[in-house]
């Protein structure tokens, strides 16, 4: 099992989401990332060497992956600028 950790920006960006189902959901997903890399909706980042993207219905987590520690970097809506 890995350690999650959140940093600041992911945080932030996470407190911004005002519906409440969709943040629970965001929630649920990422506590399966312990699990990593069997888990579902992951994908590898092109020309990034250790970033992760989650997709949680219309929102982006992304992630990057060392050892024993999942780093939840963003929390983003999907839209043109999102990567």
């Amino acid at each position: 099992m890995k350690t999650i950790v959140w940093t600041p920006k992911a945080i932030k960006q996470f407190n911004k989401i005002k519906d409440r189902v969709v943040a629970k959901d965001i929630s649920v997903a990422v506590r399966q990332l312990e699990n990593f890399p069997e888990c579902h909706n992951v994908k590898k980042l092109i020309n990034y060497d250790n970033l992760y993207r989650l997709r949680v219905k219309r929102y982006r987590v992304i992630f990057s992956d060392s050892l024993e520690i999942i780093s939840v970097e963003e929390v983003k809506k999907r839209d043109e600028s999102t990567y």
